[in-house]
């Protein structure tokens, strides 16, 4: 069979290592499989088709430390994930039975029981048997938070399996962002990445298993190794079994190119993802340690865990490499580094004159190698090889690219007809790296290009509306946020003009249009209070990059919040004295449980400024798909979202809107209108502002596009997520609802959350329509001194011949460093390219 597009070549900067114990976990893993009826007679597998996946392979390469016990029960594990993954395609995809599917999922949890010596069912097939053997001899020796986590992780990857199934009979696509998001669970990477603390004695601890950065580590790492699977996959997935659940398959639909465009595209994804990974391990966790004390023990396990998580992807593309189950015929690929084994020696292929692998030529193909094949042209498909070669890879594809580094005038070329971009593929790692953090602020963008919304959902406005427009003007007046006082900073940053101009009652009219007058006002303070904030923090925090600052400050607003009617302490400012106003205006007949759930939620909101100065003080664009999860949090859509669902009290049970389908609506609906925020602010951000949190700017980043090209992209992305919306709506809420048994009391309340989601998207459009905050007179009148000043900084530091005032590019190495490295990087022949 031809290959549909050709295997690129991959970011791969840590060396593939083999586990000493391969042999064992493989002759352990194959009797396990035929003990638990997985073999012969099955009807799915037998044992040539497990020698040929080789998951023993693949153990062995993504746990390379791990101790023969270990692996051995860590392989089972994998056996079993895997045979579950193929007894599922061919019982019920194949067939197109959800019910069956659903039925059999629904009792897999009981063979998963939080504590260790809770009884278990009598399993009826070898998915049950093999379940319910391995949770007996995992568990355990690990701990509780352990368990409940990779329990949680295990039902993901079960339960979503329906998801697929479903997408499958309605012969849907997902988005970008939905697919991203699912395949998560689907795809089980997170499965696999707690499955590394147990093989490396790593457990997470508990203090910091629930912070963002574990979070980002363990999310970029399960996309790497999802999208990583997807372009060896693509071929027997999308042509044999007809999957549409495939990264590939999505961007070749959402951008309208070819194979091998959208392979591209899904390989630079992937490059990100990793690149994310290294940037919260450097940035991210050492900061983590500090403010939670952890101690040297508990650092030096989750260090270990981060090892585990590189020892898993560069093991994984190895194995991918290797394994009859996937595309592997090299190509493009050719130039990935190649394998590290047990005994290995000697330097790099092509440098010392020797393949390094015990002296063996490159024509050897690995002949005498423990755990290799005897024969065969594997190593043919390596350009270069050896321990610690993997930073040449990056070297080689960095340099042969340096003229990619300026963002904002390339394009130079097309992906599809419909999101006309250049392909990210021209930049290679190093270069994508210099880029990110290589952006000019305050550059000339003109006036925001605006795309056609098309939001089939009407608008209904608030009768109270006229009344709220005066009240909240008098309530920020009252609790200081348009006055200026003399040593606090930030204060003066709105008038009661700039107030006006900004209407945010009528944002809360359109979202809330059956508000009663005092509900009209409340919300209408949240949203100016939000707003507000959200100015008040760059002024006063980012300006200075004053990351401790804004810490400090997020660190008191809990006081203001009180969950149990307790006193607030005096308010330093008028952040914290507009806060405690409106949370006693708002939580007086909120129960405990409701009063914690608001006040999360503006935490989280909170949380996330301080990831964007973070991301200002690096100069660094963020990553497409952590800037899409964190934008929900800066754009304050838990809190305005929560407000309307307090309402519904215990009618509707908790587990209900933590389901799939019910985050995915909200998660969409979030994301276009946080979508429609960045095309209307996109001006005022990036030329009056020196911001970038803007996901047109991301995309011109990844995509090394122009601006055109980019809103393009972002509208295509806006409206493929409300088509998720409106599928979601009309599609998966009714099987939500049979499958949770709910009465009608609550489909009703359901089926009204959604109207209300409706009615936000609908409210957020009219006001960013209408109100006097993004167009270019407005800018002008509210922010043009500013920008003034930065224009007349740089005219005079030109005309006195100075250097131009910007934040220039943190200098990225062009090659291995450290000891012994100086002989391995290349002299320059000419001026480097410039970074912009």
């Amino acid at each position: 069979m031809t290959q549909p597009f050709e295997l690129p070549s991959f970011y791969v900067p840590h060396p593939a290592r083999l586990n000493p114990h391969l042999d064992e976990a493989r002759a352990h893993s194959t009797g396990w499989a035929r003990e638990m009826g997985m073999l012969e007679g099955s009807g799915i597998w037998d044992q040539a088709d497990l020698e040929a996946h080789d998951y023993g392979l693949l153990c062995a390469y993504t746990h390379p430390d791990a101790s023969a016990e270990a692996l051995s029960l860590v392989t089972d594990w994998y056996v079993w994930v895997f045979f579950f993954d193929d007894h599922f395609l061919d019982m019920y995809k194949r067939t197109n039975d959800r019910e069956a599917g659903k039925a059999h999922l629904d009792r897999l949890p009981l063979f998963m029981p939080p504590h260790p010596g809770t009884p278990m069912p009598e399993p009826e097939n070898p998915v049950e048997a093999g379940l319910a053997d391995l949770w007996r001899r995992t568990v355990p020796a690990m701990g509780e938070d352990w368990r409940i986590r990779f329990a949680e992780s295990t039902r993901n990857l079960l339960d979503e399996s329906l998801w697929e199934l479903a997408n499958i009979n309605a012969g849907r696509v997902a988005n970008p962002v939905e697919y991203i998001e699912m395949r998560r669970k689907v795809g089980g990477a997170p499965w696999s990445a707690q499955l590394v603390e147990y093989a490396a004695d790593a457990e997470v601890p508990k203090e910091v298993s629930g912070s963002r950065a574990l979070r980002v580590l363990m999310d970029a790492f399960s996309d790497g190794v999802h999208l990583r699977n997807d372009i060896f996959s693509y071929q027997r997935e999308v042509e044999d079994e007809g999957e549409l659940s495939n990264g590939i398959l999505v961007l070749e639909r959402f951008l309208e190119c070819s194979t091998q465009e959208a392979a591209d595209a899904v390989n630079d994804l992937l490059t990100s993802r990793l690149q994310q990974f290294e940037n919260t391990v450097f940035t991210e966790l050492p900061v983590l340690f500090a403010e939670t004390g952890l101690g040297p023990e508990g650092r030096a396990r989750v260090m270990a865990y981060v090892k585990g998580l590189q020892d898993w992807q560069s093991g994984g593309h190895e194995w991918h490499m290797r394994s009859s189950r996937y595309m592997n015929g090299g190509g493009a690929a050719a130039g990935s580094a190649g394998p590290v084994v047990p005994g290995a020696g000697g330097g790099p292929a092509g440098l010392s004159g020797s393949a390094g692998l015990s002296g063996a030529g490159a024509s050897g193909a690995g002949a005498g190698l423990p755990g290799l094949p005897a024969a065969g042209n594997w190593w043919d498909r390596y350009a270069i090889g050896g321990i610690g070669t993997s930073a040449l890879d990056i070297l080689r594809n960095g340099a042969a690219n340096s003229a990619a580094v300026n963002s904002g005038a390339a394009n130079s070329g097309a992906v599809g007809e419909k999101a006309a971009a250049a392909p990210a593929s021209a930049a290679g790692p190093a270069v994508r790296r210099a880029r990110s953090h290589g952006h000019v602020p305050f550059q000339p963008v003109g006036p925001s290009r605006l795309p056609e919304f098309k939001l089939p959902f009407g608008l209904s406005l608030s009768p109270h509306l006229d009344g709220a427009r005066d009240r909240v003007v008098d309530w920020a007046e009252r609790v200081g946020l348009l006055s200026e006082h003399a040593g606090i900073p930030g204060t003066g940053i709105w008038d009661a003009e700039s107030m006006r101009d900004y209407d945010l009652p009528l944002c809360a009219a359109g979202i809330f249009p059956d508000a009663t007058a005092d509900e009209l006002d409340i919300a209408s303070a949240w949203l100016a209070w939000g707003t507000w904030a959200d100015d008040y923090y760059p002024v006063v925090f980012g300006r200075t990059r004053d990351l401790a600052g804004a810490k400090a400050a997020n660190a008191r607003l809990p006081l203001f919040m009180p969950l149990d009617g307790t006193p607030t302490p005096e308010p330093a400012n008028p952040l914290e004295r507009s806060l405690a106003d409106i949370w006693e205006r708002t939580t007086g007949p909120m129960t405990v449980e409701a009063r914690g759930k608001l006040r999360e939620s503006i935490e989280v909101m909170t949380d996330s400024w301080i990831w964007e100065l973070s991301n200002q003080i690096q100069n660094r664009i963020p990553d497409p798909v952590d800037y899409l999860e964190m934008r929900r949090a800066t754009f304050g859509s838990d809190l305005t979202m929560s407000l309307s669902r307090l309402s519904h009290g215990r009618s509707v049970p908790e587990e209900v809107y933590r389901h799939g389908s019910m985050r995915a609506l909200e998660n969409s609906a979030s994301d276009y209108a946080c979508m429609i925020n960045d095309l209307f602010s996109y001006q005022k951000e990036i030329e009056y502002e020196g911001e970038l949190h803007n996901l047109v700017l991301v995309v011109q980043n990844f995509f090394a596009c122009d601006y055109p090209s980019a809103v393009r992209i972002v509208d295509d992305l806006m409206h493929s997520r409300l088509e998720q919306f409106q599928h979601v709506a009309q599609h998966e809420l009714p099987v939500l609802y049979e499958d949770f048994g709910l009465d009608a009391t609550a489909r009703e309340l359901l089926g009204g959350y959604v109207r209300e989601l409706e009615n936000w998207l609908a409210g957020v459009l009219n006001w960013h329509e209408a109100c006097r905050r993004y167009r270019p007179e407005d800018l002008e009148r509210h922010f043009g001194a500013e920008r003034d000043l930065v224009g007349s900084v740089r005219s005079r530091a030109a005309a006195a011949g100075a250097a131009p005032v910007t934040r220039a590019a943190p200098a990225i190495p062009s090659g291995p460093t450290g000891l012994g490295t100086a002989s391995l990087r290349p002299r320059p022949s000419g001026a480097a390219a410039p970074v912009n």
